[in-house]
């Protein structure tokens, strides 16, 4: 795999990450743009990430309250999934923009929010969110800011709610790569891969640790994809499934996909 030349906090990865996209003839405006979801309409909050972080039995009373007549362990792996969709629909779309823009807010705990669960949609997905108002800061700032805080959850996540250290980091790796998921089927993968774990280990955090970015070939399409190292414990659920990082159900499905390929070649 290609190795990105070392690029300080001050390097402008938005200005990389443009340059990167148009030489395999990608506008990065255009795809995050699309990658960044429409703000949904005034929402309710249950309570804020910060009261959580100050009290994590707020958080483990609301998972009993949503989830009642479950085992401890389904209990743990709504927490787990719950800790996921905070890194998706919050720090995601917040990298998203800053490479957009090359600046953007800050994840502030005192404005992300839990939305009471859909019971349309019993899933956490999308629960979390932050109120807009936050000042914009330049990539450096984030950078710093945004590995600090995330090192700062840590400890909650884990010793109170039971989040395992693979699960919450790399899920927080997934939110923070936002930007390299957005074209994983469309950049030239080794390089991508390369670029998206030099992007992860800036941080500080052990993010880059808990993510492989590797490419794999899917039919006769190129890719690169991120393989999270810790289970987030979806597949415990009912209806959960595995999520398409799974680091153990896609080390299975490369293995047929990359046995599906030499097959393919031989009979040419």
């Amino acid at each position: 795999m290609a190795v990105p030349e070392p690029i300080s906090v001050d390097g402008r990865w938005s200005q990389r990450y443009e340059v990167f996209l148009a030489e395999s003839g990608l506008d990065a405006r255009t795809i995050l743009s699309g990658a960044l979801q429409q703000a949904p309409g005034e929402r309710r909050g249950l309570f804020s990430l910060a009261q959580c972080l100050e009290q994590p039995d707020i958080l483990t009373h609301q998972v009993i309250h949503d989830y009642p007549n479950n085992t401890r362990q389904a209990l743990r792996a709504h927490a787990s999934v719950l800790q996921q969709d905070l890194a998706l629909s919050v720090i995601a779309p917040l990298s998203l923009r800053l490479f957009r823009n090359g600046a953007a807010p800050l994840p502030n705990p005192d404005r992300i929010f839990l939305a009471p669960i859909d019971s349309a949609n019993e899933s956490a997905t999308g629960r979390w969110f932050q109120v807009p108002g936050e000042p914009i800061v330049d990539e450096a700032e984030y950078v710093r800011s945004v590995g600090r805080m995330t090192a700062d959850w840590y400890p909650v996540f884990r010793q109170d709610l039971g989040v395992s250290p693979g699960a919450y980091w790399s899920s927080i790796g997934l939110g923070l790569g936002a930007p390299f998921s957005a074209v994983w089927n469309l950049a030239e993968p080794e390089s991508l891969c390369a670029l998206a774990q030099a992007w992860l280990a800036i941080f500080g955090n052990d993010a880059n640790r808990f993510i492989d970015w590797i490419p794999a070939v899917f039919g006769d399409q190129q890719t690169a994809i991120p393989q999270r190292k810790g289970c987030c414990l979806k597949y415990l659920l009912p209806g959960g499934g595995y999520c398409g990082t799974c680091g153990i159900y896609r080390k299975q499905r490369l293995v047929e996909l990359n046995r599906q390929s030499s097959t393919q070649v031989r009979h040419r």
